[in-house]
């Protein structure tokens, strides 16, 4: 497994999460926590975050898979190249990919569904109700987990793929444990500016991939190259003269 990619895993997970405050912070805002002790409230901001996690993770493996399918396919370099190539698309020419996947419409019906879920289970108190919680969450429409998804199809590997999406989430989690459990502590103006830090790590990102997949030999990037192993002849086979 690559450190690099897990490292960058990590890295959006943590810038992305200052636009996951806009984006997701409302619901982490709305969770209902135990407010009878501080351990609940952590206990309980932790088991729904942990559940959004989870859920990156089954889309990773997923996504992972597809790109495992693509390198059996005979694309192997390019998956990582095309892949990158997208990241850096979507910060260059971000008016390209604005409003063109809208999964908001009517069309995407199961997005209205998964939001009637998630507000009756908001009414809920329970461990479990926060689970569930955390893991429709991470089912909502987000480009920042577009683009991690992205990052899971370069990785040409189901496991890889599922570890990336869950540190991933794990980047996530500090900005929205620290919103659920204080609030909204932190100013519009100082997450606007962070958000604006989001487009240079994905830029970066994408990068990274176009560089793994041109297998420029580069320590914790490249991937290493697989070896022929021709198996070693026993002794005596190699001496063995048959007799007429």
């Amino acid at each position: 497994m690559d450190i690099g990619i897990i490292v960058s895993a990590l890295m959006l997970g943590l810038i992305g999460s200052f636009h996951c405050a806009g984006m997701c912070g409302p619901i982490a805002l709305a969770i209902p926590l135990n407010n009878n002790s501080w351990y609940s409230k952590i206990a309980g901001s932790l088991v729904y975050n942990i559940g959004r996690a989870i859920t990156y993770a089954i889309m990773g493996l997923v996504f992972g898979m597809l790109g495992k399918g693509l390198v059996l396919a005979g694309f192997q370099k390019w998956v990582s190249i095309i892949m990158g190539i997208i990241m850096v698309l979507s910060v260059l020419f971000p008016a390209l990919y604005k409003n063109r996947f809208d999964l908001n419409g009517k069309a995407f019906s199961f997005v209205g569904n998964l939001k009637i879920k998630l507000g009756s289970l908001l009414r809920k108190r329970s461990y479990g109700s926060l689970f569930l919680i955390g893991l429709l969450n991470g089912l909502l429409p987000c480009g920042l987990v577009y683009m991690a998804l992205a990052g899971a199809i370069a990785t040409s590997d189901a496991f890889t793929g599922a570890f990336f999406m869950f540190v991933f989430g794990l980047g996530t989690l500090p900005m929205l444990f620290v919103i659920s459990i204080l609030g909204n502590t932190l100013s519009a103006k100082f997450r606007t500016k962070m958000t604006k830090i989001i487009p240079g790590v994905v830029f970066f990102i994408g990068i990274l991939f176009i560089l793994r997949g041109l297998g420029l030999g580069i320590p914790f990037i490249s991937p290493p190259e697989k070896k022929l192993h021709v198996p070693e002849k026993p002794m005596m086979e190699m001496h063995h003269t048959p007799m007429n």
